[in-house]
């Protein structure tokens, strides 16, 4: 196969669009990645590919521009990410799509290649982890599912590689699926009627769009607008309500039941299953959300993160990086080199870009951001996360959600803004605005998750218990009522499992390594920014000033050090920095023994209400562009306050029974 870079690819051959379209965990971003070279997020999760990646490459002598759509079971969308899907066919026109499969899920992929079907849609078909299909006793005649459907099906292992050559050389013989669900008089004459009014030339057909919309799909008229006059988008809604009237709650069900029609005799002529799954995996599966044997799996993964990422990360690393290296090593040398007294105060002074900006960042940050980042690596891929989210589901209803929610509450431990946007996952909009409040509220990030953990390790393990206790409390107490308050409905908790797997070494260190780079090329930076802005509001006397102003709410409510009113100032451009800025301020007492009953207090009190506090700036102008200005300042109108209502409240329980 030859693949090369945008920049390779002739100027004077136009690409061809190929749109890579899937359902949610077939592999479909590993195949893009296969295929281009080129790195996007390969997730064992349903929903992990939120945003659109491109790439333009050429592939057996043919220049394409790649897309990597979210995942999505149908073209009628339940979510924000697969509306994307839909939208980015629609509006493709000459489209070549690749298709792919689960191999072990052959009737899933065929109920979306009949919709690619109906919208006239030339597609290949890749039937990915083949492997795995093998493993489990499936066999798949490929050859004769390909004389069936007239397209070219190829087995794939994108992981491996396996296929890839063979499915660059197919693209060229794409052709319409000939998957042709019939739907009855009554439907059919809806379609044509619908049909009539919608326009040609579009990437889906006018039967496809047409059978959207008798589905229900009202997001699609938005869609059409700039194709559609109003009057026939207003004609459109009232032919579709109509119809909706004969199958009230049921229109997508029984168009889905005329489609099943059509492939369930595929899958049962073609699809062989030879052997059982070995039963030690099969039961290790189960115990994984088993009510009572998933808990202390569930246990044994917490602890085996808490000591990668805790011990080895925050305390025994951080403390070698942040003390010989940087304290004793490099800044002293650093400082000797450089000739004027202000270049030293401005480079290696307190608040200086090295001493401080670079030092947090690299010494203290970095190194818990890696170990968090690999770990999370080896759950995705393990496909240990949707067994998580099962075992969390109880919980989460308790907030008005349910287990899909736990992927940007992860993700959120890495990085808020990127959890955000994740947020489209979910199906309602109220379960989006829910979990965008709990994110900004009481969801640490990596970076400031880092700082947290090191400074835990200092104060005794009932201190600990006191900040999770609250955090914990905290997070169920404002889900159960927000829940209540937002106005909405729910969705259903319906979740695909994958199988568990051995996570590829290349694989996760291929992630820790973009994800890293992410950090150094976003956040670092913020450090040495914050450090910049910390030193001129010190040099001028202002950062004095806000102390004095911040005393009655610092000091005076959360009885707090006046030097923290500083770190409070700097963690709205990042939570993290002002866990940094409190951490400095602890550091020598911890470093000496000295640090007192009355000190852990204040640490507890401190980092609770750093991690209630506002989201960074980043976060916040991501919350505004997702939610809406409105929905967004509700939520930083709530939470600030409420985050200093909560600290103080804590510190008078810790100064009365810790």
């Amino acid at each position: 196969m030859h693949a090369t870079s945008e920049a390779g690819a002739s100027a004077t051959q136009a690409a061809r669009p190929l749109v890579l379209v899937g359902t949610p965990n077939v592999g479909k971003s590993a195949l893009f990645g296969a295929l281009t070279g080129r790195y996007a997020t390969v997730s064992n999760y349903p929903g992990t590919t939120v945003e659109v990646n491109r790439a333009r490459v050429q592939l057996a002598g043919i220049a394409w521009e790649v897309v990597d759509t979210p995942g999505t079971d149908g073209l009628r969308p339940a979510a924000d990410d697969a509306r994307v899907t839909r939208d980015v066919l629609l509006h493709t026109k000459d489209a070549t799509v690749l298709l792919v499969c689960d191999a072990k899920n052959l009737r899933r992929g065929l109920m979306l290649l009949a919709q690619l079907g109906e919208a006239r849609v030339a597609t290949v078909l890749a039937l990915n982890m083949s492997d795995e299909a093998a493993e489990r006793g499936i066999r798949l005649d490929a050859a004769a599912l390909e004389r069936v459907l007239g397209i070219p099906v190829i087995e794939t292992v994108a992981t491996q590689k396996r296929g890839v050559e063979e499915l660059a050389q197919a693209l060229s013989r794409a052709a319409v699926p000939r998957l042709r669900p019939a739907y009855g008089a009554v439907l059919e004459t809806a379609v044509d009627e619908l049909a009539e009014l919608l326009p040609a030339g579009l990437g889906l057909s006018q039967r496809a769009l047409a059978l959207q919309l008798l589905a229900g799909d009202e997001s699609l008229l938005e869609s059409l607008q700039q194709f559609v006059p109003e009057s026939s988008l207003e004609r459109l809604s009232f032919l579709a309500r109509r119809f909706g009237q004969r199958y009230p709650n049921a229109r997508g069900v029984v168009i889905a039941r005329r489609r099943l029609q059509v492939v369930e005799p595929l899958v049962s002529e073609l699809q062989r299953r030879e052997r059982r799954v070995a039963r030690s995996r099969s039961v290790f599966d189960a115990w994984t959300t088993h009510p009572l044997f998933g808990l202390p799996l569930l246990a044994l993964v917490l602890f085996a993160a808490y000591e990668f990422v805790g011990v080895l990360g925050a305390q025994t690393a951080v403390n070698f990086l942040e003390g010989p290296v940087f304290r004793d090593r490099l800044v002293p040398m650093l400082s000797s080199v450089l000739p004027w007294e202000g270049l030293r105060e401005a480079i290696t002074g307190r608040y200086g870009l090295f001493s401080m900006g670079l030092s947090y960042g690299l010494a203290i940050v970095l190194p818990i951001v890696t170990t968090f980042f690999i770990t999370f690596s080896i759950l995705e891929d393990s496909g240990y996360l949707p067994r998580l989210a099962v075992m969390l589901n109880h919980a989460f209803k308790a907030m008005g959600l349910n287990g899909k929610a736990v992927l940007p509450m992860i993700l959120g431990l890495g990085c808020d803004t990127m959890a955000t946007v994740t947020t489209r996952v979910l199906e309602t909009r109220r379960e989006r605005i829910l979990v965008t409040l709990l994110l900004a509220l009481a969801v640490p990030c990596s970076a400031q998750l880092a700082v947290i953990l090191a400074m835990l390790g200092a104060v005794h393990f009932a201190a600990a218990i006191w900040f999770v206790g609250t955090l914990t409390a905290v997070l169920l107490l404002v889900g159960f009522l927000a829940a209540r308050l937002i106005p909405g409905e729910g969705s259903d908790f319906v979740l695909e499992l994958p199988p568990l797997r051995v996570p590829s070494a290349g694989n996760v260190l291929i992630k820790t390594v973009s994800r890293v780079e992410w950090y150094l090329k976003e956040a670092l930076p913020l450090f040495v920014l914050g450090t910049g802005v910390l030193q001129i509001l010190d040099k001028t006397h202002a950062l004095a000033a806000i102390e004095v102003a911040a005393r009655p709410l610092v000091v005076g409510l959360l009885q707090l050090p006046q030097e923290a009113a500083g770190a409070f100032l700097l963690g709205f451009l990042r939570r993290d920095y002002a866990a940094a800025g409190l951490f400095a301020h602890y550091q020598p007492y911890v470093q000496a023994g000295t640090l007192t009953r009355t000190m852990e207090i204040e640490i507890v009190v401190a980092l609770v209400t750093v991690t209630l506090f506002l989201p960074c700036i980043a976060n916040f102008i991501v919350l505004l562009k997702e939610r809406g200005v409105r929905v967004g300042l509700a939520i930083a109108g709530f939470v600030f306050p409420f985050s200093f209502g909560v600290g103080a409240l804590l510190n008078l329980a810790m100064r009365r029974f810790y």
